[in-house]
């Protein structure tokens, strides 16, 4: 146990001290400034104001910027040590395959998850202060929605660096799931709808299987449980379940694809060549 948490300590401050961890914070906490900064809690849009109309927009925006940040700066974990022959040298310590492994994720979900939880944090903060209503409710589901979603893509990311020896091969892998994701909450899937090569509950069974779209529905249904803005496809979604269910499934269903992807990388890792 302490080799664990010593590798997770390790890891931890070797991310800190990475000047990506700089630029990973500076997004997540600037969004929040530049939101203040345009007077966005002073306005409202759609029955949305103060700190909910922050939030909603944050979270927006992190659907996108939150996985690709997760996937190029932990998908080179693994394979940047065996790069740098670190791994080996780590390994000649009295320390087991698990406890680096599994270390190594401790330590990175903290780095990861911390700066977004932060500034989060600073806005409820910043808003309590210039005296608007603090939607405490939101706000904590929010949180775990923002858990699931770091567990989701850091399982997948280690899972890639587990089997992959090439940091560039792990980047470019790391990057088309992330552009397949994407394409896949809208893109691709209006394209099925428009061919008529597909029923529509077939694809909105497809699109809630991408994590990126459940959490974007799930975060839209905090401020709109009808989701009136989705339209039609509010229908199928409500009728299949309510909306407490469908958002306590949007935050189980990542972190169980995230413990399956990391829990399969640590089996390939185990039985793979190290060096």
């Amino acid at each position: 146990m302490n080799n664990l948490l010593l590798i997770a300590y390790l890891d931890l401050k070797e991310s800190i001290r990475a000047k990506w961890f700089v630029v990973y914070s500076l997004v997540f906490g600037g969004m929040i400034a530049l939101f203040f900064i345009a007077g966005v809690t002073e306005s409202q849009v759609m029955g949305f104001s103060g700190l909910s109309r922050l939030l909603l927009m944050y979270i927006q925006i992190t659907i996108v910027i939150l996985p690709i940040f997760i996937l190029i700066t932990t998908v080179r974990s693994i394979s940047g040590d065996r790069d740098n022959h670190i791994l080996e040298y780590m390994l000649c310590f009295p320390i087991s395959l698990r406890q680096y492994y599994w270390g190594k994720i401790i330590g990175r979900f903290i780095t990861v998850y911390l700066p977004v939880l932060f500034a989060m944090v600073v806005a409820i903060f910043f808003g309590a202060f210039k005296g608007a209503s603090i939607p405490w409710s939101i706000f904590f589901l929010y949180t775990g929605l923002l858990f699931a979603l770091s567990s989701a893509f850091l399982g997948i990311a280690f899972f890639i660096s587990s089997f992959v020896k090439s940091s560039e091969v792990a980047l470019g892998i790391a990057f088309f799931i992330w552009i397949f994701l994407l394409a896949f909450i809208d893109i691709a899937l209006i394209s099925l709808m428009m061919q008529q090569r597909f029923n529509e509950e077939l694809i909105i069974v497809i699109a809630m299987l991408n994590p990126m779209e459940i959490f974007r529905v799930a975060a839209i249904s905090l401020f709109d449980p009808e989701l009136t803005v989705m339209g039609p496809v509010a229908f199928y979604i409500l009728d299949f379940m309510s909306q407490t269910i469908f958002v306590l499934v949007s935050i189980v269903y990542p972190f169980a694809i995230g413990g399956a992807f990391a829990f399969a990388g640590f089996k390939i890792f185990e039985k793979k060549d190290l060096v």
